[in-house]
């Protein structure tokens, strides 16, 4: 913090510009440096991720072609959304409803916030064809090692805003592009994010119409593999996409109790632990 304190106060106080961007540049290295957390204080987390999300999407602003600050930032906004906003809206659905719209609808365009940075930066790096490309399903050249946390979190975020956009069939037909795009990532990288990508293409493959709950099972198998008991999300995603679809409780509940059972304080493990808890304690509701 004192470091980039300092730097912060060198670019606003010099006028030149090939300095003050090298001072730029440093404070984004910094920015985008920063590994997951460790916090046991969820509150304090929400409080100041506040603070470094709009101080990371400033610099980038700055600094459109610094590709490891656009996935933090892409990945910022992104668990920024799920994590306190649109599982608050979850948690508020049965006492508030007009409350929890609100922030669903909040969640959503923090999703595409999120979403858009992403995009912009791979765009950038694929002269500007990647999204067509994805639109017309048009084969793509493997995807470079350097971008494949970028495009995760682009499709994490293009598939969590669908999910909360379900009334718009303009923006539910993208969903293919979403998982194309994690499966380019895949190609390149199947053990990304200690099996988070692999979980996140379980769960788009269950939740897509005719979607094949064997591939779905074969992504989480490979998931929770690459995760070797360190990420908790992979549980409490195979809960939610393939045993409470299929009405199997206590597959459900056992995965949930794995999820509680994985150690350490990281800001994704802690939050993952406080919804897979939730979801035990719903799970009357859920069945």
């Amino acid at each position: 913090m004192a470091r980039l304190i300092a730097l912060l106060l060198l670019a606003s106080l010099l006028s030149a510009c090939s300095p003050r961007l090298m001072l730029v540049r440093s404070v984004a290295d910094e920015l985008a440096s920063q590994g997951p957390a460790e916090e046991e204080d969820l509150g304090l987390a929400r409080e100041s991720a506040a603070f470094y999300l709009k101080l990371s999407e400033s610099l980038l602003r700055q600094t459109p072609d610094h590709l490891a600050l656009a996935e933090s930032v892409a990945g910022g906004f992104t668990q920024y959304a799920f994590a306190f906003v649109a599982f608050e809206a979850e948690r508020l659905e049965s006492r508030d409803a007009r409350t929890a719209l609100q922030l669903r609808q909040r969640a959503a365009r923090l999703y595409l916030r999120a979403h858009r940075h992403a995009m912009a930066a791979l765009e950038a790096r694929h002269g500007g064809g990647l999204r067509q490309a994805l639109q017309m399903a048009q084969p793509l050249p493997p995807l470079p090692s350097d971008q494949v946390g970028l495009a995760y979190w682009a499709a994490a975020s293009w598939a969590a805003y669908i999910s909360l956009s379900k009334h718009n069939p303009d923006i539910v037909a993208d969903l293919p592009q979403a998982q194309r795009l994690a499966e380019l990532a895949w190609a390149t990288q199947p053990l990304h994010g200690e099996g988070a990508l692999a979980a996140l293409l379980g769960t788009l493959e269950a939740a897509r119409p005719g979607g094949s709950s064997r591939r779905a099972e074969a992504f989480f198998a490979q998931a929770l593999t690459a995760a070797a008991g360190r990420n908790a999300g992979v549980y409490v995603g195979q809960a939610e996409s393939l045993a409470q679809p299929a009405g199997d409780r206590p597959a459900f509940e056992a995965l949930l109790r794995q999820a509680l059972a994985v150690p350490g304080n990281s800001l994704g493990n802690q939050l993952m632990r406080q919804r897979a808890q939730w979801l035990l304690d719903s799970a009357d509701d859920l069945f």
